[in-house]
């Protein structure tokens, strides 16, 4: 497992002072699943590349693993030692613990000064092909080369395999380079060798502090970097929606089919569309919320939890599925203050219904599908035209991720009840005409793990109306006024 940093800024040799090692020596560093040697293959004022060789210890990397796990062959036969995952991030951290951390004594002006940076990883697995390489390194300034492997050479039949080989270019601080490769390596992958809770998290945010919440794709690499743990993920995503003022995402489904379920559990699809769609909401900035199909009640008691919706209300076509709803939220046991911020109420999209009016947003979550579509523009107006919420948050299949799932017969939908699947370009264009014709704009972002070839599970567009840019400039103001 190795990596180079390679600069050609002059002096060249800065690059040993901002990494406090020294380039005549080759230095060894104990880990506690190995060790990591740092060395300087070329030293010049021109040019000075530095190395972090990790040597994995198979045995020491599970020591202290549980007997009772599945597979113990399997935490000694792997290809851990050999590529760039997790053990590499720690070794970063704990070898360049001060670089990392930008702090210099002998040459501080050398901390904040960016300088040509060349990153190299000689193997990096890539869960996604080259294009999630590309797409997570070149929103952050570099350039990437990604060179793939075959699986054996001398059997090219065999065809490629997951690993790479990556080079990264670009004008940074060695702070930034190493804390973005502190990142996002154990993303690719999606196998962290240790346990992830909360400390994860704040790790995550102290690291990604000043870049992680405008990155395009801060759901893939929050998600995949807490190991899908959905309550951290939304923790995380939240606490990144509120640092930046964007994004979201979006979930819920209504009465799942069997098959459906089966599907979509081993991706906790559930809770990553619960995360995002909440997160939309909050940086809507919304008061008032409207769940329509809001079946059995997921999204509401997760709205509940919310102080900052202070009124919610719950719309389904479906009477059985409010009555679940109601005791399964124990609307009855509510404190009178609780129980007056939330409303269930029976009704249907394809109506105009004037109690859905003056709403600041809505979630229409694995909804539209279970339309025909002959009755798409009824809903359309009810929703765009007539309820007009300023932001709406809306998910639907992906019909080009069911050939994903080899449990799902070619051409089947994933629920019985499905009157039709979209691809992206399908709900896309949809997406843009509504969204056109209502004065609306329109984002559109993934949920749950994508394939660079058919994308994620889960689609979601988040329209939002011209009025509410207005509020928020409007609210901009008042605010500066106050000040």
């Amino acid at each position: 497992m190795l990596l180079t940093i390679t600069t050609e800024h002059k002096p060249a040799t800065d690059l040993s002072f901002l990494l406090h090692k020294h380039p005549d020596r080759f230095q060894s560093f104990d880990l506690s699943f190995g060790q990591a040697h740092v060395f300087y293959p070329e030293v010049t004022e021109d040019r000075c590349t530095a190395c972090l060789l990790l040597d994995v210890d198979p045995v020491g990397m599970v020591r202290g693993k549980t007997r009772d796990q599945s597979f113990l062959l399997g935490h000694y036969v792997n290809d851990r030692p050999y590529v760039a995952s997790s053990f590499l991030s720690v070794a970063i951290s704990q070898v360049f613990r001060t670089a990392m951390g930008g702090r210099c004594q002998e040459r501080p002006e050398l901390v904040t000064t960016p300088i040509p940076l060349t990153a190299r990883l000689e193997v990096l697995p890539v869960r996604g092909g080259e294009g999630f390489v590309q797409r997570m390194f070149e929103p952050l300034g570099y350039t990437v080369e990604a060179v793939r492997h075959p699986l054996d050479e001398r059997f090219p039949e065999w065809g490629e395999s997951p690993y790479y080989s990556v080079t990264i270019t670009g004008t940074k601080t060695l702070a930034e380079l190493l804390t973005h490769l502190y990142v996002l390596i154990p993303v690719f992958d999606n196998e962290k060798h240790y346990f992830v809770g909360d400390d994860e998290l704040e790790k995550l945010l102290a690291k990604g502090a000043g870049w992680l919440a405008s990155h395009p794709e801060k759901e893939q690499i929050t998600r995949r970097y807490l190991k899908n743990r959905s309550s951290l993920y939304r923790e995380a995503l939240a606490r990144l929606v509120e640092e930046d003022l964007t994004e979201p995402d979006s979930e819920t489904s209504e009465l799942p089919s069997p098959l459906e379920e089966s599907l979509e559990k081993p991706l906790s699809l559930n809770d990553q569309r619960h995360g995002a769609v909440l997160a939309a909401l909050r940086a809507s900035g919304a008061r008032t919320v409207l769940d329509l199909g809001c079946g059995e009640g997921k999204l509401l008691r997760e709205l509940l939890q919310d102080r900052q919706f202070e009124q919610i209300v719950g719309m389904d076509v479906s009477i059985r599925s409010l009555e679940i709803a109601q005791k399964r939220l124990k609307l009855d046991r509510l404190p009178d203050w609780q129980a007056e911020r939330l409303k269930l109420i029976h009704g249907s999209l394809i109506y105009r219904d004037k109690r859905l009016e003056g709403f600041d947003a809505a979630a229409i979550v694995e909804v539209i599908e279970h339309l025909d579509p002959p009755r798409l523009s009824a809903l359309e107006r009810t929703l765009f035209e007539f309820a007009r919420p300023q932001t709406v948050v809306l998910t639907t299949p992906n019909r080009e991720y069911n050939v994903m799932w080899e449990s799902l017969p070619a051409g089947q939908f994933r629920h019985a009840d499905h009157r039709f699947e979209w691809t992206r370009q399908e709900f896309q264009d949809w997406a843009m005409r509504v969204a056109g014709q209502y004065g609306y704009a329109v984002r559109f972002l993934p949920i749950g793990p994508e394939d660079e070839k058919v994308g994620s599970p889960t689609q979601m567009g988040v329209f939002t109306t011209s009025e509410r840019e207005a509020s928020h400039e409007h609210a901009g103001l008042r605010e500066r006024i106050r000040g």
